[in-house]
């Protein structure tokens, strides 16, 4: 018998457009706030999921040796085409998004399907609005110890550079529920009774959306096969499957992701 678990997410279009909200986090540094330099590549933090949710972050560094749950991984600027564009345009969205995600894949040493997979995340920042009107036009790509769900994040290493090159079960998600969809994710090393295992294709980059039905049915029947094949095909087993919709879609991404309910 097989569980269909249907689970929402809306990290991507958290990590593309800000919340909107005033402010610049957590212990903030009074030269960064409207710092209109870039970023300093490399620097670590203290953020919390409240600061992640924020466009802009002027959170005061660490020294990467202390505890830290946040690491600048990628610093740039925005093309000249985006010069005029307007603090919250979402070509500026879906340029740092394009960015920081390939960098991400690069700097944890894992394919698309390996970082849809583990509890460490990704979120971007750009100048305050006092900044973009100086004309400051960076963005700064941060690896974070957690995800949307998270109610604070975990640790990382001195540097996460190369964190995913083992998939080490600390940093890949897993669930402790009835349902994928009800429970907040976890570091597989916990306790647990539900893994994500694989990750599906749903789409190409240049294809348009195809619809809400389109993606769940070849989700379903992709996650239902690959679990199986994962279990080594059991008589019986459970799977479930996280499918995303169409402002994820439009945000870049092209991947659902398929649980197996395990407990190894």
């Amino acid at each position: 018998m097989s569980r269909v678990v249907r689970a929402l997410a809306l990290v991507l279009v958290l990590l593309v457009t800000g919340c909107g909200e005033d402010g610049q986090g957590s212990n903030v540094d009074p030269e960064l706030v409207d710092a209109v330099e870039a970023p300093e590549l490399g620097a670590c933090r203290v953020l919390t999921p409240d600061d992640v949710a924020l466009p802009s972050n002027a959170t005061e560094t660490v020294n990467c040796e202390e505890q830290h749950n946040a690491e600048t991984y990628a610093v740039g600027q925005l093309p000249a085409a985006l010069d005029d564009a307007g603090y919250d345009d979402p070509e500026v969205g879906a340029f740092a998004y394009d960015r920081c995600s390939e960098k991400f894949m690069t700097f944890l040493g894992a394919d698309e399907s390996v970082v849809m997979r583990t509890v460490v995340s990704w979120a971007w920042f750009r100048p305050s609005e006092k900044a973009w009107d100086e004309g400051a036009r960076w963005y700064r790509c941060d690896i974070v110890g957690g995800g949307d769900q998270s109610e604070s994040y975990v640790d990382l290493p001195r540097t996460a550079e190369g964190l995913l090159l083992r998939q080490a079960d600390r940093w890949m998600v897993c669930v402790n529920g009835d349902s994928v969809a009800e429970a907040p994710k976890i570091p597989c090393s916990e306790e647990h009774n539900w893994r994500a295992v694989t990750t599906i294709k749903v789409g190409e980059a240049s294809e348009k959306y195809p619809g809400d039905r389109v993606v769940e049915v070849k989700t379903r029947d992709f996650c239902s096969d690959s679990v199986g094949a994962w279990l080594s095909y059991p008589v019986d087993y459970d799977y479930g499957y996280t499918w995303f919709h169409e402002a994820e879609w439009e945000a870049g991404n092209r991947r659902s992701i398929c649980w197996a309910r395990t407990d190894q």
